[in-house]
C-alpha cells in the first residue's frame, strides 16, 4: 500500500517536535525509568509502591469508554459552512443563516451504523452524517444519515430494531432470520430497504455521498412565523458507489477504507465539500398533503417541494486526536438554536430524549464541558452544578437556583419570541402506524428514480441477502416487495426458486 498522510502520520509528527520532551506521571512528576517496574531483586514480586506502574495499568484499565449502541465506527473533520443564499432568512432567524457569506464552524461524524467499532467501512449499512454547528446562539446538532428516509416511524421499534441489525444473543451471530423477520413484519421498513439494497447501500467513501437531516423541522423566522423544512447536503464530488466484489475484497484488505479515504483527502488540501439545501411546505400545505409530511419513511416530492440552496459544507482539518475529538463528541437532535424547532415527526420526538440521555450514559453529565462539544462561541450560564467530570470553575459564585436576586442569568425575549405557541389537539392513544401506505413511494423509487441495470441489482442484492432466511419469511417479504412493484416481487422470487407472488 502507498504511503499517504494517514500511513505517514507519525513521521510527520516528528518533524514537528523541536526539542526532546521528559516522559511523566499523570501528575506531571518526571519518571526516570519507563520500562521496568519497581520489584524486590531481579526475580522478586512487585511492589504496591509502584506508583508509577498504578498511574500507568489503571488508566489503560479505564482507556475505553462505551462504545456507541449504533454509528459505533466512524470518522471526524472539522471545517465550516458557510451561507450562500439569502433564501432561508425569510423562514429563520437562526443566526447561523444570519447574512450570505457568514461562517460558522461546524465538525462532522461520519458512521457506519450496525457494526462494531472494529468492523469494515465498506459494508452494506446506511451511513451516518452527523453536523455541528458552533453557532453564536449555541450548538446545533443536525444529526442525520446518507438518506432521506428512515426503517420505521414510531420509536418505541427503535430498539427491536436495532437489535435485529446486531448479533443474535444466542450464537453471537449476525441472524437473516433476525433482520428480515422484523422487516417483513413491518411493511414500512420497504421503502428504505430498497435504498439500503440499491447501488447507493455502499458508499465510496463518505465524501462521495449525501447527506440529509432525514426528519422534518420547524422553522421560525423573525417575526415568529413557523414552517415545516427537511435539510439536505448534497455531495459536491458527485454520488459515487461501491460495486459489491469491490467492497468485499476492501472489507478483507482494508477495513477502514472510508476513513482512511476521508484523512488522506484534507491532509493533502483536497477538501471535500457539499452544498446546502432546504425544503419547505407551509402549515396550509401540510394540512393538506396527501401523505404524512411528520413520515420519516416518506420524502418529499422535489416536484412538490423544490430545493432551495442554502449554503456549503467544507471540511478542511482532520481531528488532531481521535479520541478527543471524535470518539468523545456527542451529536443530540435535542441541541438546537432559536429560530430552529423540532415538528411533530415522531421519530425525532423520541431522539430528542434518547440521544442525549445516551451521552450521559457513555461521557457523563458534564460531556457538554469537553471542548469538542462545548458551545464554545456563547458563555454558558444556567442553574445546573457539580457532577461528575465537571472540570471548569463549575460557574464560580453564581447561583444555582431560579429565580434569585443575585445577579442570575435571567430569560431571552428573543428565544420567547422565536419560541411561539402551537396549538394541539387530539385523544391521547397509542395509534399503530402499521398500516399507513408502506408502499407508494417505494414503488416511485424502483419505477422511476433507478434504471434497468440498477433494477436488476437491487433484486439480486436483496434476494442475495434473503436468501439466508427462513423460507416463510422470504415469502412475506417477496409479498411486500411485490406491493411495491410486481416486478421486483418476480425478480427476487425468482432469484430464491420461490413461486411468483401472484401466488404467495
Amino acid at each position: 500500500m502507498s504511503r499517504g498522510p494517514a500511513e505517514d502520520q507519525l513521521n510527520s509528527y516528528k518533524k514537528t517536535v523541536k526539542d526532546e520532551s521528559i516522559v511523566t506521571t499523570a501528575t506531571g512528576a518526571p519518571i526516570g525509568v519507563k520500562d521496568a517496574t519497581q520489584s524486590v531483586g531481579h526475580r522478586g514480586p512487585l511492589l504496591l509502591q509502584d506508583v508509577n506502574f498504578l498511574d500507568e495499568i489503571s488508566h489503560f484499565d479505564r482507556e475505553r469508554i462505551p462504545e456507541r449502541v449504533v454509528h459505533a465506527k466512524g470518522a471526524g473533520a472539522f471545517g465550516y459552512f458557510e451561507v450562500t443564499h439569502p433564501d432561508i432568512q425569510k423562514y429563520s432567524a437562526a443566526k447561523v443563516f444570519g447574512a450570505v457569506g457568514k461562517k460558522t464552524p461546524i465538525a462532522v461524524r461520519f458512521s457506519t451504523v450496525g457494526g462494531e467499532s472494529g468492523s469494515a467501512d465498506t459494508v452494506r449499512d446506511p451511513r451516518g452524517f452527523a453536523v455541528k454547528f458552533y453557532t453564536e446562539d449555541g450548538i446545533w446538532d443536525l444529526v442525520g444519515n446518507n438518506t432521506p428516509i428512515f426503517f420505521i416511524r414510531d420509536p418505541i421499534l427503535f430498539p427491536s430494531f436495532i437489535h435485529t441489525q446486531k448479533r443474535n444473543p444466542t450464537t453471537h451471530l449476525k441472524d437473516p432470520d433476525m433482520f428480515w423477520d422484523f422487516i417483513s413484519l413491518r411493511p414500512e421498513t420497504t421503502h428504505q430497504v430498497m435504498f439500503l439494497f440499491s447501488d447507493r447501500g455502499i458508499p465510496d467513501g463518505y465524501r462521495h455521498m449525501n447527506g440529509y437531516g432525514s426528519h422534518t423541522f420547524k422553522l421560525i423566522n423573525d417575526k415568529g412565523e413557523p414552517t415545516y423544512c427537511k435539510f439536505h447536503y448534497k455531495t459536491d464530488q458527485k454520488i459515487k458507489n461501491l460495486p459489491v466484489d469491490r467492497a468485499n475484497d476492501l472489507s478483507a484488505s482494508d477495513p477502514d477504507y472510508s476513513i482512511r479515504d476521508l484523512y488522506n483527502a484534507i491532509a493533502k488540501g483536497d477538501y471535500p465539500t457539499w452544498t446546502f439545501h432546504i425544503q419547505v411546505m407551509s402549515y396550509t400545505e401540510a394540512e393538506k398533503a396527501s401523505f404524512n409530511p411528520f413520515d420519516v419513511t416518506k420524502v418529499w416530492p422535489q416536484s412538490d417541494y423544490p430545493l432551495i440552496p442554502v449554503g456549503k459544507l467544507v471540511l478542511d482539518r482532520n481531528p488532531n486526536n481521535y479520541f478527543a475529538e471524535v470518539e468523545q463528541i456527542a451529536f443530540s437532535p435535542a441541541n438546537l438554536v432559536p429560530g430552529i424547532e423540532p415538528s411533530p415527526d415522531k421519530m425525532l420526538q423520541g431522539r430528542l430524549f434518547s440521544y442525549s440521555d445516551t451521552h450521559r450514559h457513555r461521557l457523563g453529565p458534564n460531556h457538554l464541558q469537553l471542548p469538542v462539544n462545548c458551545p464554545y462561541r456563547v458563555s454558558t450560564k444556567n442553574y445546573q452544578r457539580d457532577g461528575s467530570m465537571c472540570f471548569t470553575d463549575n460557574q464560580g459564585g453564581a447561583p444555582n437556583y431560579f429565580p434569585n436576586s443575585f445577579g442570575g442569568p435571567t430569560e431571552c425575549e428573543r428565544a420567547r419570541k422565536l419560541n411561539p405557541p402551537e396549538r394541539v389537539s387530539g385523544d391521547v392513544y397509542r395509534i399503530s402506524t402499521a398500516h399507513e401506505d408502506n408502499f407508494s413511494q417505494a414503488g416511485i423509487f424502483y419505477s422511476k428514480v433507478l434504471n434497468a441495470e440498477e433494477k436488476l441489482r437491487l433484486a439480486n442484492n436483496i434476494s442475495g441477502h434473503l436468501a439466508g432466511a427462513s423460507q416463510f419469511i422470504q415469502e412475506r417479504a417477496v409479498k411486500n416487495f411485490s406491493q411495491a412493484s410486481s416486478e421486483l416481487g418476480i425478480r427476487i422470487a425468482t432469484n430464491l426458486k420461490l413461486k411468483t407472488s401472484a401466488n404467495l
